[in-house]
């Protein structure tokens, strides 16, 4: 089933949109549907980061003080 909406949408967006919509040859209804995918499927990123903390919440506790401060800071100064 396809729904047909109205969204307002900067025109610089808008703009590169068309252009990338053309650039794939396909329509612009087709790009925005994609991009949605990919923006709503984003979501099951919370549920790996769920894990990850479940994981690393059993891990070991023991480790060396200087080496989890030095992860830390790495891992603060990352781009998640």
């Amino acid at each position: 089933m396809v729904k047909k909406v109205a969204v307002s949408i900067p025109d610089p967006v808008f703009q590169a949109a068309d252009r990338a919509a053309k650039r794939m040859r396909i329509p612009r209804s087709r790009l925005y549907a994609r991009a949605l995918e990919a923006f709503v499927g984003s979501e099951s990123d919370t549920e790996v980061t769920a894990r990850l903390d479940e994981v690393y919440a059993k891990a070991d506790r023991g480790a060396d003080p200087a080496w989890q401060e030095a992860s830390l800071a790495v891992l603060r100064r990352s781009k998640w």
